[in-house]
């Protein structure tokens, strides 16, 4: 099972900026950028929620769920 993390396309269908999602989430450069490469093992509820408001989404919009089983 994987989940991904699929935070660039959101933030580009949204027309924004990494650096203005940041402020308004209020998370680092950093973290969001580990975020939006795919690379985060897990993601706070609250950081989940801080998104979704600043965005006015979804969480689904945001995660999405592979399976590892081949079909």
């Amino acid at each position: 099972m994987t989940i991904i993390i699929s935070l660039i396309s959101i933030i580009i269908y949204f027309k924004t900026s990494v650096t203005e999602l940041s402020e308004r989430v209020g998370i680092t450069m950093a973290n969001l950028s580990i975020l939006k490469n795919g690379k985060a093992k897990a993601i706070r509820l609250s950081t989940l929620d801080a998104i979704c408001k600043a965005l006015d989404c979804q969480p689904g919009d945001i995660l999405e769920y592979k399976s590892d089983e081949p079909d």
